[in-house]
């Protein structure tokens, strides 16, 4: 008897399109506005999200119709992660591109999202909306300094 491996395992660029969208594990890190140093390219989050994603859910409130409402989201595929720098290290898009495997807290190994809003690898109730701050604010003062790291 052959034991079936976790589709996460395969190539990236093997996967179905509901295996793809099953890596993310909700953390909603990627829709925080970030800002990016020019001469360094280093990365810095902030907690202000976009203006659809719950922040208590961690979920975009219009996920399928995103685009719509916010013309600038970007739609990460096994096409483009390798160059998708601002994704942050915990993303199991980025780990698993980068043959690093999927955390311990990872939904798709707990069966839930509970553990990774435990271990604190969520935005859930750290953040606001680009609503709450204005348009056009300086984000340095809103520069995270929560982990953004995976937890192991």
């Amino acid at each position: 008897m052959t034991v079936e491996q976790p589709f996460w395992l395969k190539p990236l660029n093997q996967m179905s399109e509901q295996e793809w969208e099953s890596l993310c594990d909700g953390c909603g890190k990627c829709c925080l506005n970030k800002l990016i140093d020019d001469e360094t390219e280093e990365v810095y989050f902030t907690n202000v999200a976009c203006t659809l994603l719950n922040d208590k859910s961690c979920e975009c409130s219009r996920y399928p119709n995103r685009f719509k409402y916010v013309p600038d989201c970007y739609r990460v595929t096994a096409d483009n992660v390798a160059t998708t720098t601002w994704l942050p290290p915990s993303c199991a898009y980025r780990r698993l591109h980068e043959g690093r495997g999927l955390p311990s807290w990872h939904p798709l190994l707990t069966g839930s999202k509970s553990e990774m809003h435990k271990q604190g690898m969520s935005i859930r109730r750290k953040v606001l909306s680009e609503d709450q701050v204005g348009p056009d604010p300086d984000l340095i003062g809103y520069i995270v300094v929560w982990p953004l790291d995976e937890v192991e």
